[in-house]
């Protein structure tokens, strides 16, 4: 499998690709109707000016199969920043290969390679197959937090 496999980080040509995968991860979510940008702002945002935002893509067998979008963050109790993984998928067709924890394993890398302090993410409660995944490779979930989020419509 993982001679098949090739995690890269993703140009600008990608773009396409990457908005096609989003939306494919917001059908899985069930979050459809919440995807209101578009493929032009996804390029913006990533290959902009104000490039904040990395994109790995996972290729099997020559195919864009998957992708894990992420943003620096920072810690101040650890002084260090850290990796926010907003966005980690792989397409129903691919699971059960590793690609997701090959992706995640590339963000690690990085991670360690840069000398941030942590790597954080989200996930919905009901994907338990992900949770596994999850706390196979040690990481632990934070249930004394919450998320809040205020969206632009409010402020």
């Amino acid at each position: 499998m993982t001679n098949n496999l090739i995690i890269r980080f993703a140009e600008k040509s990608d773009t396409p690709i990457i908005f096609s995968l989003i939306k494919q991860l917001a059908e899985y979510e069930k979050l459809s109707d919440k995807v209101i940008t578009t493929e032009e702002r996804i390029k913006q945002s990533i290959f902009g000016n104000d490039q904040f935002i990395e994109v790995l893509i996972a290729e099997f067998e020559g195919k864009a199969v998957g992708y894990a979008l992420f943003f620096k963050n920072y810690s101040t109790f650890l002084g260090k920043a850290g990796i926010y993984l907003e966005d980690l998928f792989v397409l129903p067709d691919y699971r059960g290969k590793g690609i997701g924890k090959s992706l995640l394993k590339k963000i690690i890398s990085i991670a360690k390679q840069r000398d941030y302090g942590r790597v954080e993410w989200s996930v919905l409660d009901w994907n338990v197959s992900a949770i596994e995944i999850y706390k196979k490779i040690g990481a632990e979930p934070l249930d004394e937090w919450k998320i809040f989020r205020l969206t632009s419509d409010k402020f």
